[in-house]
C-alpha cells in the first residue's frame, strides 16, 4: 500500500514517539517565546537549518550503498548484496514511509518536515501576536 506523503513517516511511527516528539516540541516552543522575539527569531533562523527525517534517511542510504559498493569492489563482492538491500528499502520509503532507520530515527527525536513547519508556523504567528499568546501554546504560556 502506498502512504500518502504528508502521513507516511507519522503514520509508521508508535503512537507514543509521535507524541514524545510533539511534547518536546511544545515544551521548546513554550520557553523560546518566554524568552520574547529574539529568541523566537533565533529559533526560526535554527529551523531553518534542523534536518528532517528525509534527509536522513536520504542521506544514509546513498551512504550505505557507496560503502557496500567501494567494499565490494575492493575486498569481497558479497558486500554488493549491501546496496541492493539499502536501495530496496529506499524504495520502501518511498513508497509505504518506512524502512529499518526510521524507527531508530524517530526515537532519536528526528522530525518530519511537518512537525518542523508546525513549530515554525506556531513561532511565526506568537512573534507576530505577542501582545497575546499563541493559540498553540495558550494553555501553556502563564501569563
Amino acid at each position: 500500500m502506498i502512504a500518502t506523503t504528508a502521513e507516511r513517516v507519522s503514520g509508521n511511527t508508535d503512537p507514543e514517539i509521535n507524541a514524545r516528539i510533539w511534547r518536546h516540541t511544545e515544551d521548546h516552543m513554550r520557553e523560546v517565546a518566554a524568552e520574547g522575539s529574539g529568541a523566537i527569531e533565533r529559533r526560526l533562523r535554527e529551523l531553518d537549518e534542523e534536518w528532517d527525517i528525509e534527509r536522513y534517511v536520504e542521506t544514509l542510504a546513498p551512504s550505505f550503498t557507496l560503502l557496500g559498493l567501494t567494499l565490494g569492489l575492493t575486498r569481497d563482492r558479497r558486500w554488493l548484496l549491501l546496496p541492493f538491500v539499502v536501495q530496496s528499502f529506499f524504495l520502501q520509503h518511498a513508497l509505504q514511509g518506512w524502512c529499518p532507520p526510521i524507527p531508530v530515527l524517530r526515537r532519536l527525536g528526528i522530525r518530519t518536515m511537518q512537525e518542523i513547519e508546525r513549530e515554525r508556523c506556531c513561532l511565526k504567528h506568537h512573534l507576530a501576536t505577542l501582545a497575546g499568546p499563541e493559540p498553540c501554546l495558550k494553555e501553556s504560556i502563564p501569563g
